[in-house]
């Protein structure tokens, strides 16, 4: 036997043991991906730990496991949740709002989603896929979504607006309180005066900073914790409240306050957010699996009752209280959409704008 058929008989034995050994360990490995629990950067007071009722299939499945297969890290607002991709965290899924995901889409910190393993998607309608939509790829999928308007105290002014414009009203003097943050009040300066808020030049600009300047008699203050939109209209100090949720709406609403949510003539701003899968996700069938229990039609419905939220999986809205679908302006989905001033995605360079002028704004107060 010549010295290449030696050493190929004396591998052969080798050969075979190594082999099966090598099934062996595959057979017991840990499957990484199914034992690794899901991590998701998320807003607090979402948490399927927490609220089960608004992920059914996925919080039934896992039962008393789930805070073995799902791990929160929570952020602030949306400035911190995109630092906090940026500084290399590696989420499976982040729940962003609408005129941050074009920023996570050009950093390259989310994948596009493959809508065929999402067993819902049906029943969301085109126009909202749409919104997730970039580079001719669906990269978020939208979840929640509501409202910022205008809440009046009924039995406390003379006249209920109909107008953004109206905030600068005489009557409201000093009872005024407007949500501090650059954006909403660039959006709501601008829709006063008529512009488009995504598309102003600089003498726009300019006016819609002086326009916000003027409020400053009828400011009683600027609101920053979302539960001052509940108690400044239930104590009276504050009549009118500009950038309020519909929840707020809602609680005060039963609370047997005489309040209206107003449908400004120029429209109602309207927020989207909803969920990407990080571009570093190690657990996509999870994140599968828990992205097909949002979109459930009664886990929507649960979360629209309890929050007075948007839904955005539409079968879901037959399980959704009367009075919540009215408020919402739903039933006619066409209206709804179009007469929405949704928010656009924004360019870093328009983010620093709208800062620099609220900044004006408040140092001139």
């Amino acid at each position: 036997m010549n010295i290449f058929y030696r050493k190929l008989f004396l591998l052969i034995p080798f050969t075979l043991v190594a082999l099966f050994l090598t099934a062996c360990n595959a057979a017991s490995a840990p499957d990484a991906e199914s034992n690794e629990p899901l991590l998701i950067l998320e807003w607090t007071g979402y948490e399927a730990t927490e609220y089960p009722e608004y992920f059914l299939p996925f919080t039934e499945k896992y039962g008393e496991t789930i805070n073995d297969v799902l791990e929160y890290s929570f952020f602030g607002d949306d400035s911190e949740a995109l630092a906090r991709m940026q500084a290399g965290v590696e989420a499976d899924l982040v729940h962003p709002c609408r005129s941050w995901w074009g920023l996570y889409v050009d950093q390259g910190l989310v994948q596009p989603i493959d809508t065929s393993r999402l067993t819902n998607w049906d029943g969301v309608p085109d126009e909202l896929k749409e919104l997730g939509q970039f580079n001719g790829e669906q990269y978020f999928i939208p979840w929640d979504w509501g409202y910022e308007s205008i809440l009046v105290r009924n039995d406390l002014v003379q006249d209920v607006p109909d107008s953004w414009s109206d905030l600068w009203d005489p009557q409201y003097e000093g009872r005024v309180s407007m949500i501090d943050a650059s954006d909403v009040a660039f959006i709501i300066g601008s829709l006063s005066l008529g512009f488009d808020p995504w598309n102003t030049t600089p003498e726009q600009n300019e006016a819609v900073k002086q326009q916000l300047i003027a409020l400053r008699p009828n400011l009683l203050n600027y609101w920053v914790d979302y539960t001052e939109t509940y108690d400044l209209p239930a104590s009276g100090d504050a009549w009118v409240v500009a950038g309020a949720w519909q929840d707020a709406y809602g609680y005060l609403t039963d609370e047997g306050y005489d309040v209206s949510y107003i449908d400004p003539v120029e429209g109602r701003i309207g927020w989207m957010c909803g969920y990407a899968i990080g571009s570093k996700a190690k657990n996509i069938d999870r994140t599968y699996e828990f992205l097909n229990a949002a979109l459930d039609p009664q886990s929507q419905a649960n979360m629209a009752n309890d929050f007075w939220y948007g839904v955005s999986n539409f079968d879901a809205i037959p399980m959704i209280d009367e009075k919540v679908i009215e408020l919402l302006n739903v039933s006619d989905f066409d209206s709804f959409f179009n007469e929405t001033v949704f928010y656009q995605p924004l360019t870093e360079e328009q983010r620093q704008q709208f800062s620099a002028i609220w900044n004006e704004v408040k140092a001139s107060q």
